[in-house]
């Protein structure tokens, strides 16, 4: 697996090695032992997401602050722009945020630890992303930041107006966003 840190230096594309032939390919898509090295520390993983997304749709920026949850994002189908913010106030790249584009084709992974915000935007005609999450979904402990926030601003390759959920346009502003030690 090829590690790459990014500029959040707790962020981390994996590229996981895929063995392809005439018949397809085969490839180790998640291995503990490995995972554990390539962020130096280890997490359990106790729920697997699935979103399937239509062009244009934006999600986020989620996260939950009571029970964080780390993340392991990869996309089974379709291309997406995948975009974190650092909301740990002790961090150097508080209030930060990087985007990266995950496809199918690429098969690469984004490590998200806990502390961040999450949303991404789907970039094909659809996408199916899978996520590990390290603790458990509490809806009453969701937090949505505005995707647009001007004080973010976030620079997402948008061909228009992005399809919103209605929680997502009830997103708050930075400003007011709950944030972590």
């Amino acid at each position: 697996m090829h590690i790459q840190p990014l500029t959040i230096p707790d962020i981390v594309l994996m590229t996981p090695k895929a063995h392809q032939d005439e018949r397809g390919f085969f490839m180790e898509s998640f291995n503990l032992r490995s995972f554990a090295q390539a962020i130096n520390g280890r997490y359990g993983f106790v729920q697997d997401n699935h979103s399937h997304s239509k062009k244009q749709v934006l999600r986020g920026l989620h996260y939950q602050f009571r029970q964080p949850q780390g993340k392991l994002i990869r996309v089974l189908q379709g291309s997406i722009y995948d975009v974190v913010v650092d909301l740990r106030q002790s961090s150097a790249t508080f209030g930060q945020w990087l985007g990266v584009e995950l496809s199918a084709a690429s098969q690469q992974q984004l490590w998200i630890p806990p502390g961040f915000a999450h949303g991404f935007l789907t970039l094909t005609e659809s996408s199916d992303v899978l996520y590990k999450t390290t603790d458990y979904y509490r809806p009453e402990d969701e937090h949505c930041i505005r995707w647009d926030d001007t004080h973010l601003a976030i620079a997402w390759p948008l061909q228009g107006p992005p399809m919103l959920s209605q929680k997502d346009q009830q997103g708050v502003p930075f400003s007011q966003a709950q944030l972590f030690g």
